[in-house]
């Protein structure tokens, strides 16, 4: 139980300290990509949902009804950066080093298991070989009590 808290404490931390480096890259990658196409800045694409829509000086909505639809796509673009590195960088590593570790328990397991079988046989052969009479240490010629 402890190790597995221990593992999501610093799955927190490093994804916390991994947001800044992924806000970093679309500010300073995706957005001017996106920008080669329009604006730099994908907060200023929005859609007026409303008859008529007015912004002041500021940018601050004065009249009608906006969908800033460029906030989500440039979060959701932060979002499949962070999840693509944290799958390819952190999750696959973990489950193929557990996938190796399995296999070796489980070939260690198996020579164990080879073992036991091996002690299993020698036991019933000699129960066999004792009641035939013919067990070491008894002379065949002394008979058996029922």
């Amino acid at each position: 139980m402890r190790g597995n808290v221990i593992d999501l404490a610093v799955a927190v931390v490093i994804g916390a300290a991994f947001t800044n480096i992924v806000n970093s890259v679309v500010k300073g990658v995706i957005n001017p990509v996106v920008g080669a196409f329009g604006s730099k800045n994908l907060d200023r694409y929005t859609l007026c949902l409303s008859d008529r829509c007015l912004k002041n000086d500021a940018g601050e909505v004065t009249e009608g009804l906006y969908f800033l639809w460029g906030s989500v796509v440039s979060a959701t673009i932060t979002f499949l950066i962070t999840a693509a590195v944290v799958y390819f960088l952190m999750i696959l590593p973990m489950n193929r080093y557990r996938e190796r570790q399995a296999a070796k328990a489980a070939a260690e397991d198996a020579s164990a298991e080879a073992t036991e079988i091996e002690l299993l046989t020698e036991i019933r052969d000699l129960l066999a070989a004792q009641r035939n009479g013919t067990a070491p240490g008894r002379l065949p010629t002394q008979k058996q009590q029922p």
